[in-house]
This record gives structure tokens, C-alpha cells and sequence, in this order.
């Protein structure tokens, strides 16, 4: 079983729009949104719900009125101002744990809350991993973990030859338990001016964990001098560019009308060029 992790140094360089287009063009694969703190790929894919699994991943203060003696040392010990009148803030609360060992009554435990939901989902490329975190809770690598499980669950069940991984932004935790263990890890970046500064942030996570680097250019004509830089830095650092996709407004059509692109208008220049790429990356796995 291969692993494709689609990743960047930064948010809104067309992962997702990518993604969707490689779920579309790979033939029968599992999809996986690993980005749990802001998941998007399922506008594009449409999932049919399977099932639903809820993710405990922080915990809550919880004071028992029937022992507390109302000497208020957790809420003079509570730092983010969680406990007032003797009552926790759910969302003020960070479950760290310094009320329950304060008190001296024993009267404040920590219960584990539902952070956040994982979901195994069928869509018309083939089966969807992905998962939601509330709003405001943390903890989203170990969200991450499960969506990765789950999809690896996925593909042995429906005998599935590969994972393509829709990964979060930045090169914090979430995107580590993206990474782990993937054979192929595709970096979306595009011709900015922090472009090279984002790809060699995300080359950095991907060499530390092995994966096979390898670049594709979004919008690339929108500043040519800077795509030209990105290139030779990726020579520099033995990375090949699979691909370089122009800037088409189709892109944007599809996406209104909820599909990717190459399914939206296959013959248009960026379904054009995102085939090419597509073809590139599905190369280097089968030579690896």
C-alpha cells in the first residue's frame, strides 16, 4: 500500500484543489482529509456518511459540589480564569489539571470531553477518511492519527492500493502525523514572495521523516522571475517539479459547482497540466 501526503509550508496553495483532481484522476484509492481543523475536501468529493466516531482528545474540570467546602484555592489556582462561583468554563477550561491537584478535598476531577468526530465516508473515487475538530479544542494530531488509521482500515477492507492524504497547512503537529510514514509527499507552493521561505519549511519536515520530496507550482504565471527561483531552488536541493499549473479562472468555476477540476472541464489548461502532474507523481511511485 502506497501513501501520498499532499502538503504545504503554508495555507491556500491549492492542496485541496489538487487533491481532489489526483482523487479523480487515480482511479480507486482511499481519501483522507487530514487538515481536521479545517476540513474542505469534502466540498469537492462529495462523501456519502458511513460512519461517525467520536474523538476524545482534551479534558474538562469537573467539581463535585457534594465534597467542595467552597475554599475557591482551584479558582485563585486556575490560570485562564476557568472557575468562577465555583463553576468551569467549558471553553475556558484547558483540562492542564492544576485545580484537581490543589484542591484539597479532592473534590475536582478531570473527565474526558468529545473534542471532535472522525468519519468514514464513500464518495464516486472511492472510500473518504476524515474527521472535524470543535471549535477552540486542541490535540489535532491525534485527530490526524485516526484519520490515518481509519483510511488504512479503509483501503485493507477494500483492497485499495493507495492513500491520498489531503494535509493540513504549516509544519506543526497535525502535519507531522500526516507525514509519518508516507512514501510520497507532493509540496504545493506558488510564486510569492515567502514561496521559496514556505517550500523550504515544508522540505524540512518531509526529509526529516523520509519521504520522497517532490514540488508542483500553483499558478505559476502570475510571477514568472519567482516560479524560475523556486525551480532553481528545488535543483539546488535534488527535488523534482512535477508540474506547473497556470492560473485559470475554471479552477474557481469548479470548485462553485462542488468538483474538481479535471472533472469540471477535463480539457481546460489547468485539468491539462494537473494531468501531467498527476502522471509525474503516479511515475515516482511506481518506480519506488
Amino acid at each position: 500500500m502506497k501513501e501520498v501526503a499532499v502538503v504545504s509550508g503554508k495555507g491556500g496553495t491549492g492542496k485541496t484543489t489538487l487533491t481532489a483532481s489526483f482523487a479523480a484522476l487515480a482511479g480507486r484509492i482511499v481519501v483522507a482529509d487530514c487538515d481536521v481543523d479545517a476540513p474542505d475536501l469534502h466540498l469537492l468529493l462529495d462523501p456519502q456518511l458511513i460512519s461517525e466516531q467520536e474523538f476524545r482528545g482534551s479534558k474538562l474540570a469537573v467539581i463535585d459540589k457534594a465534597r467542595c467546602t467552597e475554599c475557591r484555592v482551584c479558582q485563585e489556582a486556575c490560570r485562564y480564569g476557568a472557575i468562577s462561583s465555583l463553576k468551569v468554563d467549558p471553553v475556558l477550561c484547558e483540562g492542564c489539571g492544576v485545580c484537581s491537584y490543589v484542591c484539597p478535598e479532592d473534590a475536582v476531577s478531570l473527565i474526558e470531553r468529545v473534542s471532535g468526530y472522525a468519519y468514514t465516508s464513500k464518495t464516486r473515487f472511492g472510500p473518504m477518511s476524515h474527521a472535524m475538530l470543535k471549535a477552540g479544542e486542541a490535540n489535532s494530531g491525534k485527530l490526524v492519527a485516526l484519520v490515518r488509521q481509519n483510511a488504512r482500515q479503509l483501503a485493507e477492507k477494500e483492497n485499495c492500493s493507495m492513500i491520498l492524504i489531503d494535509g493540513p497547512p504549516g509544519i506543526g503537529c497535525p502535519v507531522i502525523a500526516s507525514l509519518t510514514g508516507v512514501d510520497v509527499a507532493v509540496m504545493i507552493t506558488e510564486p510569492t514572495m515567502s514561496g521559496i521561505h514556505d517550500l523550504g519549511r515544508a522540505l524540512g519536515v518531509v526529509n526529516h521523516f523520509g519521504a520522497k520530496p517532490l514540488v508542483i507550482i500553483n499558478v505559476y504565471d502570475i510571477n514568472t522571475k519567482n516560479t524560475e527561483n523556486i525551480v532553481d531552488f528545488c535543483g539546488q536541493n535534488n527535488v523534482d517539479v512535477m508540474g506547473k499549473i497556470p492560473f485559470d479562472p475554471t479552477v474557481t468555476e469548479a470548485m462553485v459547482a462542488g468538483k474538481p477540476v479535471v472533472e469540471y472541464l477535463p480539457n481546460c489548461t489547468a485539468s491539462v497540466e494537473i494531468r501531467k502532474a498527476w502522471n509525474g507523481v503516479h511515475s515516482v511511485l511506481k518506480a519506488g
